[in-house]
């Protein structure tokens, strides 16, 4: 008769934001990481701005690019196995923009100037929507590897040209 009831579980426990309150549905945390922080709700275009999101990873070096593109390649594959809703690539799943062009930035030496970064940016939005070859593929899969594995596939190819470029001279 004394004992007060337990806490609502409709109501997270005091200082608790609701997406970290523990016991409530933890759907708002994996749509917030696989949209990078929203970023994927941002119209027109919302890849475009997913891979915009990590161009500034570039001033970091390009080991960093490349932990990045590994980091965010796991994440978005690990959330979107527990997220049906987004594994039919939704537009506003961007994490696979982020490790791909992530991925196309690592292929640049570190200190990159301009030009090189907008080379790396408009290849991998080339790839990414033309999707030729490999990237058309992987495109086709279904579930969270195929959400993932074309902008992966994208960012390698526009990483293997940059690497091209820069072993011909092309690019510093």
């Amino acid at each position: 008769m004394g004992e007060p009831a337990p806490p609502s579980p409709a109501l997270p426990p005091a200082g608790l934001p609701p997406v970290l309150a523990p016991g409530l549905s933890a759907a708002p945390l994996p749509r917030l990481v696989v949209s990078l922080g929203g970023i994927g709700h941002l119209r027109p275009a919302p890849g475009t701005w997913g891979s915009a999101a990590v161009l500034p990873a570039v001033l970091l070096g390009p080991e960093a690019c490349l932990i990045l593109a590994a980091l965010l390649g796991l994440l978005g594959w690990w959330v979107l196995e527990r997220l049906p809703a987004a594994r039919q690539d939704p537009s506003w799943v961007v994490i696979d923009e982020g490790a791909g062009q992530a991925l196309a930035l690592a292929a640049l030496p570190a200190g990159a100037g301009a030009p090189g970064i907008i080379l790396a940016f408009l290849l991998f939005r080339l790839f990414d929507i033309t999707k030729p070859g490999p990237v058309g593929w992987a495109d086709r899969r279904k579930g969270a590897a195929g959400v993932m594995l074309d902008d992966i596939l994208a960012g390698a190819l526009a990483g293997a040209i940059i690497l091209a470029l820069r072993a011909g001279g092309l690019l510093p």
